[in-house]
């Protein structure tokens, strides 16, 4: 491997010079193929993995588009000298993927890196080791040199080693906090940057006022996504008192119509979870809440489909569990999975310093008809992504990243251009050296 990433320096030297346009990606025709590898690969429904291949496909297209059009500043000094900066590539980038979204990760870390000029060398979880080399082969048949996107199969010594390696400039992970941690350490021994986006335990914030049916909406969109398997959800589901039995209710109802089993069928919302240690893992943290006080008001249980095929399957039911209190386990720590925590709350004053009582910051999400407290609240969140009035939405236009525990540094939007490239500022004089000497 590092011989490969040698030869990588030096393709990464002729592809900086190749000019935007030649960088632009094709559509992404394969759609179905991809989306059916991706359920496969990681157990989501197959009507989820073709929006994750949908928004993928948006966000090679909106990064080749930007690859031409990078620039910087023009800076005007005095007696007609002037300066100007320049955006160039860091050299050797490293993506390292997680298991909840294999294809879109794979997307978010590669299509900036590359359009700034860089090469990359990603590696996927090696639960979900498949779909990431569909990507490889589409940006091959779009034209990139063969060798400046690489798939790198590995567990934790392949990282290590990737990390490590003085060829590589930059780390991008997207993880769990202890592995986040350990990347910090190995990369800074290399004075290396890092992109880390890592977990979360975001508020959802429930206002009387709010629109019930977008609010429940909201709710089991923040909650049961990927079986509950997304870093920025919003578990801990607070609702203002005068509407919690109303909301719970409703709430309940819809998670009871989520339709759970094979997640190649087009009618199932719920496949089963990432493997069998998962799966025993959420559940005793649904056992756990219940020791400690916590009501389950549906599911939180194992579920075993009728098909023969899928009885040995990491199924469970979504769960909403009510009567939770803010130093219960279910609500501190990160689980995971499909499980709901309900807690009510009086005042806004009351419900922001609760919401912001946690280590980590990724996300947050209100819903409210006074569209001026909802800027007021989400103002005084300690939220790197904000929601009002809905959740879990991720245009790749706009940044995504965290606060806290939850990471630094961010992927999509123009931003992202930032951290993987490098400025280079040129002063130019026009006129005669000033000179001390």
């Amino acid at each position: 491997m590092c011989r490969q990433l040698t030869v990588l320096c030096k393709l990464e030297s002729m592809w900086t010079g190749h000019e935007g346009g030649r960088r632009k990606l094709d559509r992404l025709d394969r759609k179905d193929e991809i989306a059916t590898v991706e359920t496969i690969n990681n157990g989501k429904s197959i009507f989820e993995a073709r929006w994750d291949i949908d928004t993928s496909w948006q966000c090679l297209e909106y990064y080749a588009g930007l690859a031409g059009s990078m620039a910087g500043e023009h800076i005007q000094l005095p007696g007609g000298s002037f300066g100007y900066t320049r955006r160039e590539p860091l050299g050797v980038c490293v993506g390292i993927g997680a298991w909840n979204y294999p294809f879109q990760i794979a997307c978010w870390k590669s299509a900036p890196a590359l359009a700034c000029g860089n090469a990359m060398v990603f590696k996927p979880s090696t639960f979900t080791p498949v779909s990431t080399l569909l990507l490889a082969e589409i940006y091959t048949e779009a034209g990139v040199p063969p060798g400046l996107f690489n798939v790198v199969q590995g567990g934790a010594a392949t990282g290590q080693f990737l990390c490590q390696h003085r060829d590589v400039a930059k780390v991008s992970f997207t993880g769990s906090v202890p592995t986040g941690s350990k990347i910090m350490e190995m990369s800074a021994k290399g004075i290396k940057p890092v992109t880390l986006e890592l977990g979360g335990k975001s508020p959802l914030i429930i206002f009387s006022d709010c629109d019930m049916k977008n609010a429940v909406k909201g709710a089991l969109m923040a909650n049961f996504l990927t079986q509950g398997e997304v870093c920025c959800n919003g578990t801990r589901v607070f609702v203002q008192k005068e509407i919690l039995d109303q909301f719970s209710e409703e709430v309940v109802k819809q998670t009871q119509r989520i339709k759970i089993g094979d997640p190649l069928l087009e009618d199932t919302r719920m496949g089963p979870l990432i493997n069998r240690p998962h799966l025993e893992r959420v559940l005793g943290f649904v056992k756990v809440a219940k020791e400690q006080g916590a009501k389950v008001l549906c599911g939180g249980d194992l579920y075993v489909p009728e098909d023969p095929k899928l009885k040995d399957g990491y199924y469970m039911r979504p769960c909403v569990l009510t009567n939770c209190r803010d130093d219960m386990t279910c609500v501190k720590e990160e689980i995971f999975g499909p499980v709901m925590s309900i807690l009510s709350f009086d005042t806004e004053a009351e419900v922001l310093e609760r919401a912001n009582d946690t280590t980590f910051g990724l996300a947050a999400g209100v819903f409210t008809r006074d569209i001026q407290r909802a800027h007021r609240v989400v103002a005084a969140l300690q939220a790197g992504m904000c929601f009002i009035n809905n959740y879990n939405v991720s245009p790749v236009e706009l940044p995504f990243g965290g606060y806290k525990k939850s990471g630094f540094g961010r992927e999509n939007g123009r931003v992202t251009i930032e951290y993987y490239s490098q400025l280079k500022t040129v002063c130019v004089e026009m006129g005669d050296v000033e000179s001390a000497f």
